[in-house]
């Protein structure tokens, strides 16, 4: 991926405008349409950063990840983020080694609903080589995709997070992924200015999510464009805002990582207006990019987002009191931990991830106090991460695909995890239409709508004898709740209830919004222990 990034873009940098213009083009245009290609034809599950896709193999699937995503997922990497589209290698890398930790879990003999273990311990040893970062990667893992940080599973993260970081260390020897400038032991004033920081990083990563889930949803309503021709439009954006950064400043950052234009702002060689600059281009670049359907993580741009809003807040700051250079960097450094901990939704790792990733523990201070703010405006402008939030908007909720950690857990979820909605409901009680409705759908109770509000509910039984004896059906009474009541709840209105079915209605209008019967609850209370018991 660096290989082929060098031999296109930092070689062509170094031609005549023209050349750069036209070989810039070709690159990042023919690799987005051949990644479009590879996801459109081979795997779909391939696309964006795959951190969502490998979470919900993890509890889904228990584990298991088909050999197309390992596959499909490296070549669409290397060419996306290598061909200088504005995405991160880290959530590839993350569902690739979890892929192959899934796949070599087969090969030792594990079965498919066995691989859970196998799947995280790659997740962890895939993310320490990334970044190098091998306690990040525990937290992560524990943190993102078996979101506990008690897991039984902790040792066999653990190691595998070690033996990533060794095979790295091997590699590339032990030096950390940025190095800083000259930076001292933070003054007050910084400790001032990090919340100002913190918060605006921390906004950047929303509105970077908001963007990008946005442009997501728009997506699917461009039926009449080939779907692998999609991720060539967040290609062409990221070529027109990168060709426009460069000729003005001679700057790469809006393509690919971005990591020499990083490195330089945590070398205290940016300036505050340049740092504004290219906050604005590589988050539209990065949105488009993710938003079309591109492979490659947001690791990395929440990262290059938060430095450059450090730098950007304290060049604002050191208009009216005097900042050194340790300052900014500092200030820098804090900025990339709360914008990655406000998308990511884990405070933990992106606290460590930049610790580990400068080796300076003066800075762990301004990492905390930091990432409470972020998170603050995290939880204030949305109601779930990133990759959640992506899960959900393609109709997978993750919270009911992973089990409660205990019974207390279980009966505190709201009624909506286990409910059937869109309900099949009678509106004509007339013998004719009874009959026809009876033929054409199978249950044994059904809600009853009378003059736009529930009525009753009639079980199969009253009706077929209704029918026979021809006279109006009996009702049940109705017992309804709002999706928002416990399974505890549950349980005893379904013991209140005659006909053994409970009403989900909406809060606002009292519409029918699904229901909930007794053999749903058992159906979910078995499925939930199934899943958890690995």
């Amino acid at each position: 991926m660096s290989r082929l990034y060098d031999a296109t873009f930092v070689n062509l940098s170094h031609q005549s405008t023209s050349i750069f213009l036209i070989g810039t083009f070709l690159v990042l245009m023919s690799t987005s349409l051949m990644v479009g290609w590879l996801l459109s034809s081979f795997c779909r599950e391939a696309s964006g950063s795959g951190i969502p896709q490998l979470k919900v193999a993890f509890w889904r699937d228990f584990g298991f990840v088909p050999w197309r995503v390992v596959w499909v997922k490296f070549i669409a990497g290397i060419l996306s983020i290598g061909g200088g589209s504005s995405l991160g290698r880290e959530g590839p890398s993350v569902q690739l080694a979890g892929g192959l930790g899934s796949k070599l879990g087969g090969i030792l003999g594990e079965a498919k609903q066995n691989r859970r273990a196998a799947a995280a311990s790659g997740a962890a040893a895939g993310l320490a080589a990334a970044f190098n970062t091998p306690l990040a990667s525990v937290t992560f893992v524990l943190e993102e995709i078996i979101q506990d940080l008690n897991s039984r599973m902790l040792g066999g993260v653990l190691l595998a997070a070690v033996i990533g970081a060794l095979v790295v260390h091997g590699l590339l020897g032990p030096q950390p992924a940025f190095t800083l400038g000259n930076v001292e032991s933070p003054s007050w004033l910084v400790y001032v200015i990090t919340p100002f920081v913190a918060a605006f990083a921390g906004l950047s990563g929303m509105v970077f999510q908001k963007t990008t889930l946005g442009l997501r949803a728009k997506r699917k309503h461009f039926r009449h464009v080939p779907a692998w021709i999609l991720p060539s439009f967040g290609a062409l954006i990221t070529w027109c805002l990168g060709i426009a950064v460069f000729l003005t400043t001679h700057r790469l950052g809006v393509f690919s990582l971005g990591y020499a234009d990083l490195s330089d702002a945590l070398g205290g060689h940016l300036a505050w207006q340049l740092a504004g600059l290219l906050l604005i281009t590589k988050l539209i670049a990065t949105f488009s990019c993710y938003g079309f359907g591109g492979c490659g993580g947001v690791f990395s741009p929440t990262l290059f987002f938060g430095a450059m809003s450090g730098v950007f807040v304290a060049g604002l700051c050191n208009l009216i009191v005097p900042l050194t250079t340790s300052d900014v960097v500092a200030l820098a450094v804090v900025g990339m931990s709360a914008c990655l901990g406000a998308v990511v939704r884990a405070p933990v790792t992106g606290i460590l991830i930049v610790f580990e990733m400068t080796h300076e523990f003066s800075l762990v201070p301004l990492l905390m106090l930091g990432s409470l703010v972020s998170q603050a405006v995290s939880y204030k402008l949305s109601k779930e991460s990133l990759y959640d939030a992506i899960l959900a908007q393609d109709g997978i909720h993750i919270d009911r695909i992973v089990p409660p950690r205990d019974l207390q857990s279980w009966q505190q979820l709201p009624v909506s995890t286990i409910a059937k909605f869109q309900p099949v409901v009678v509106a004509d009680l007339e013998p004719v239409q009874l009959e026809q409705f009876l033929q054409e759908h199978p249950y044994q109770r059904f809600p009853v709508i009378q003059k736009g509000k529930l009525a009753g509910v009639l079980t199969r039984r009253e009706a077929q004898a209704a029918l026979v004896e021809k006279r109006s059906p009996k009702l049940e009474p109705a017992i309804f709740c709002l999706p928002a009541r416990s399974i505890k709840d549950l349980q005893h209105l379904l013991m209140e209830s005659h006909s053994g079915l409970v009403v989900i209605l909406d809060q606002i209008d009292g519409n029918i919004l699904g229901l909930v019967t007794l053999h749903d609850l058992l159906r979910a209370e078995v499925s939930t222990a199934e899943r958890s018991g690995d």
